[in-house]
């Protein structure tokens, strides 16, 4: 089921507030699917998914060798019949700002700091597409 991303409903959001543990595909060069959990959390103004991770994960090698327009990528998290995938476009950001913005919104949706790591960066996603049952 498809949702209006500039009208998404208090249940859907909160559903992406909970502690849960979403996955992320990405595809590799050779166009097969990577699927990994991931922490994600996700700002409907914005539109943007971020995700933090380490600089040489495989998640991170597939999103830079799709190039400079980034990307095509989807989350998706799963509660007994309860389910919602965003999808869009994803970069990798590596300056401080955006990756400290990353680490205190995770901190927000799990309830704990991820340790410091000089390796960190973040994966956003610019959110163009939203589906599930909330």
């Amino acid at each position: 089921m498809a949702h209006d991303l500039s009208a998404l409903s208090p249940e859907y959001l909160a559903f992406w507030g909970e502690y849960l543990m979403p996955t992320l595909t990405t595809l590799r060069p050779d166009g097969t699917p990577h699927v990994v959990p991931v922490g994600v959390t996700y700002d409907a103004g914005q539109r943007i998914a971020r995700i933090i991770t380490r600089k040489d994960s495989a998640k991170v090698k597939n999103v830079l060798a799709a190039g400079a327009d980034g990307a095509t990528v989807a989350v998706c998290q799963v509660d007994k019949g309860r389910w919602a995938t965003l999808e869009g476009r994803a970069r990798v950001r590596t300056d401080a700002e955006s990756v400290a913005d990353a680490v205190r919104r995770y901190a927000e949706r799990y309830g704990r700091t991820p340790a410091p790591n000089p390796d960190r960066i973040m994966i956003e996603i610019a959110v163009t597409r939203a589906m599930g049952r909330a």
